[in-house]
């Protein structure tokens, strides 16, 4: 028999009975974007509505043009996962209460006068999000240094 096969069974008391996932949580985050001469900064706080409390969960945030080769230092909760995304982890999100806040200041490659971030947990601990309209984001940013809320 394949190693594998023979762990099968026990992989599967792992799982719940009906498919659900481990417990459910209502994930936001709310904050503010600015862009002046091709910086883009994006602070957010992320927040977890319950009833269940989040072990870890994974923002990514991307931008509609490419991010510059260089940057200066990410927060050590994110990483640069591809040409126009970084992803950032939010820590464990207990039910009802705010994370911590978290800004991620980028530069774009070129001097766009405007780019689009959208913001989205892309991972939250195997908790179920029925309503994704308050993590999920996409806002228009003008190169004029004014804030943009969401």
């Amino acid at each position: 028999m394949h190693p594998a096969l023979a762990l099968a069974p026990a992989l599967l008391l792992l799982l719940p009975a009906d498919g659900a996932s481990a417990g459910e949580a209502d994930l936001a985050h709310h904050g503010t974007v600015t862009m002046a001469r091709g910086h883009v900064t994006v602070t957010l706080t992320p927040q977890n509505h319950g009833p269940t409390d989040v072990p870890d969960a994974t923002l990514r945030l991307a931008w509609s043009a490419p991010l510059a080769d260089a940057q200066d230092a990410l927060p050590a909760a994110c990483l640069r996962s591809g040409p126009r995304t970084v992803d950032c982890r939010t820590g464990a999100l207990p039910a009802a209460a705010l994370g911590t806040p978290l800004t991620v200041d980028v530069r774009l490659a070129g001097a766009p006068s405007e780019v689009t971030v959208r913001l989205d947990t892309v991972w939250s601990g195997g908790t179920a999000d029925h309503n994704p309209q308050n993590n999920r984001h996409k806002v228009l940013v003008l190169d004029t240094g004014d804030t943009y809320y969401f």
